[in-house]
């Protein structure tokens, strides 16, 4: 298999520098670019499976740049900022983050993600072929790594299909947050219920003619989320 490519923006060259070192000893091909135009300027010109994000940066922020980049692409984002609140947390993974991460760090936290959100990456592509999984007009095509509703392609980003799939995989049955998280996103789940909780709600947004009043992705007060069957 080719090199994974990884594009690193940050307005901190020390920053930038210091990842892409990381990144290479680990295998990676590694693009660089200084602010969210020049990110979206290499995402146009080169083939990148993984981007890190900073927040905050000139001429285009991270949140911004996130936001443009999920019209066209679910490559996984790693968002990067100082600041550590859950608002900003929140709102990073609102916009379609995958992960956030917040500065200071220590790099091998940081690939230890990297590699993470890569495989999940991959291996969304790497599913043996299997019949469509089909509930009430949802459904969802491994192979194709695709969700669709009433027969039209939803626009999911990595996250929120490995969701989406594991719900609708296990169609009836209650996921508590703890388990959706450790099944997605691999990791033992601390303080995770923000961050699940606001990819069901993007998820919903996707899915869900009423958001409010869902068809599909139903809480179970007190025990966790399930795809209604």
């Amino acid at each position: 298999m080719n090199k994974l490519t990884v594009l690193v923006t940050d307005d901190d060259q020390d920053i930038r520098d210091g990842i892409e070192i990381y990144l290479r000893n680990e295998g990676y091909n590694v693009l660089k670019a200084a602010d969210g135009v020049e990110a979206l300027q290499q995402l146009e010109k080169n083939e990148v499976h993984l981007i890190i994000l900073d927040i905050m940066m000139p001429k285009m922020d991270g949140i911004t740049a996130t936001f443009k980049i999920r019209t066209e692409r679910n490559i996984p984002i790693i968002m990067l900022s100082a600041k550590a609140e859950d608002s900003d947390k929140i709102h990073g993974l609102s916009v379609g983050a995958d992960d956030y991460l917040t500065k200071p760090f220590h790099p091998l936290e940081l690939m230890a993600r990297v590699k993470s959100q890569l495989r999940r990456y991959v291996e969304l592509g790497t599913y043996a072929k299997e019949e469509n999984i089909e509930v009430n007009g949802l459904s969802l095509n491994a192979e194709a790594r695709e969700v669709r509703l009433d027969g039209e392609p939803v626009k999911l980003t990595p996250i929120e299909y490995k969701i989406t799939e594991l719900l609708l995989k296990n169609a009836g049955r209650v996921f508590s947050i703890r388990e959706i998280y450790e099944l997605v996103w691999n990791e033992e789940a601390y303080n995770a219920e923000n961050i699940v909780a606001v990819h069901i709600r993007k998820i919903r947004e996707k899915i869900e003619a009423d958001p409010k009043n869902p068809r599909y992705l139903k809480v179970v007060w007190g025990l966790g989320y399930k795809i209604e069957k």
